[in-house]
């Protein structure tokens, strides 16, 4: 599988300005800048792209290995915090706020640490991971 995306720049990094496009199109000629990226401007920026990769593909996962496993996830939800720091990403944070029903806390906690290690965003990521595990009973 490959799937793919564009970036558009046009001028200067701090008074240009670009935009995003994804094979799916959900993103389509979607705004970003140096204010959307160091600032609050508007638009989108590679970290929060990659915090939604990161929080999309660890769920996904978990999802997958609990209902092999026989569990039936009701609401998974994660946030992903992706830190930039002096120019370099240096870490991802994951929260998960989980239900699932008939699972132990220490079960439940084995398969998030494993989706958090094999998703395959993780395994592409050379930074820090620190994951924040939420069971709701």
């Amino acid at each position: 599988m490959k799937r793919n995306a564009t970036a558009v720049w046009n001028g200067t990094i701090k008074e240009g300005n670009g935009h995003l496009t994804t094979q799916s199109s959900v993103l389509n000629q979607t705004p970003y800048s140096f204010n959307s990226r160091f600032a609050n401007g508007i638009g989108t920026n590679p970290e929060e792209l990659l915090a939604a990769a990161h929080a999309g593909c660890f769920t996904m996962k978990l999802s997958l290995d609990l209902t092999q496993a026989g569990y039936q996830p009701e609401n998974l939800e994660t946030k992903s915090v992706i830190t930039l720091d002096n120019g370099k990403i240096t870490k991802s944070e994951l929260t998960l706020n989980a239900k699932v029903d008939e699972i132990s806390t220490e079960e439940f906690e084995k398969f998030a640490r494993e989706a958090e290690k094999n998703c395959p965003v993780s395994s592409g990521f050379n930074f820090e991971i620190i994951l924040n595990i939420n069971l709701q009973k």
